[in-house]
């Protein structure tokens, strides 16, 4: 039986599915384009057919994991856990993913006026968020006990979790650190990677010598250093890039017969 959190999520994402196909025809679609993703004509405006298509991938994604979890009904928790039964009240713990949400709402906005890398990097986070959340609502209500709750969303969302943010915080620091260094000039953009380096290093050495460092201030202190390059690198971005010097390549001078005969006369 299809559990009520799918109904939901599952007709949230065919009703997105059909507003990007409505929203493709009426912004310049043609033949197959808007029903085949681009794949057999044209799609039509692009961003918000993007954004739609990839809204309901989110919400598809979300109705799949509930359905294939039951929706935190405990008799299918108790066995998915190995136990016989579990406490069934619920225990809502605090998030910060509203926080980082109207982090992501903000990047959008501010991508709209400046870069579309910005406004992507937005949507990309806000999507991230929706998922996250979600499943910390419902392993909130999964089972009596914060910990069994703990260990069964880890379970589930680890090894999605960790490469994605890998390659996320990668990504998003590549792309703050080069506008940051095109911004810059020559002297400091050398001062800017050096400042970046010692810092990714003695975070690293910090973490090694001190495995038991309290979690909290490592997390605050991660955090920070991300909060200063993004800013950085949105401060760069509305900054510009520096100019940069053209130098022309004299074709006639590097001709191998003109040198030649330069060196015969």
């Amino acid at each position: 039986m299809f559990t009520t959190g799918f109904k939901f999520f599952f007709g949230l994402g065919m009703a997105l599915i059909t507003g990007a196909v409505f929203y493709g025809y009426t912004t310049g679609g043609n033949h197959l384009g808007p029903l085949s993703m681009g794949w057999k004509g044209g799609v039509g405006e692009h961003l918000g057919y993007s954004m739609l298509f990839g809204l309901a991938f989110v919400s598809m994604s979300v109705a799949m994991f509930l359905v294939s979890f039951r929706d935190a009904d405990p008799a299918a928790q108790a066995h998915y856990m190995g136990v016989e039964q579990i406490p069934t009240n619920s225990l809502v713990t605090a998030s910060f993913w509203p926080v980082v949400g109207a982090f992501g709402v903000g990047a959008m906005a501010i991508g709209l006026v400046l870069h579309t890398a910005v406004f992507v990097a937005g949507l990309v986070l806000c999507a991230v968020v929706a998922v996250e959340w979600l499943m910390d609502a419902w392993s909130d209500r999964a089972t009596g006990d914060r910990e069994a709750n703990r260990v069964l969303r880890n379970r589930i969302m680890a090894p999605i979790e960790i490469p994605v943010l890998g390659a996320g915080i990668v990504a998003l620091g590549v792309l703050a650190i080069s506008r940051i260094l095109l911004a810059a000039s020559k002297l400091g953009a050398v001062v800017v990677a050096g400042v970046v380096s010692v810092v990714i290093l003695a975070l690293a050495v910090l973490l090694v010598s001190r495995p038991r460092v309290n979690k909290n201030l490592l997390s605050a202190t991660v955090l920070a250093v991300a909060v200063a390059v993004l800013a950085g690198g949105v401060v760069a971005t509305v900054t510009g890039e520096r100019d940069f010097e053209h130098h022309e390549i004299d074709l006639e001078s590097n001709n191998p017969e003109s040198v030649e005969a330069h060196q015969g006369e």
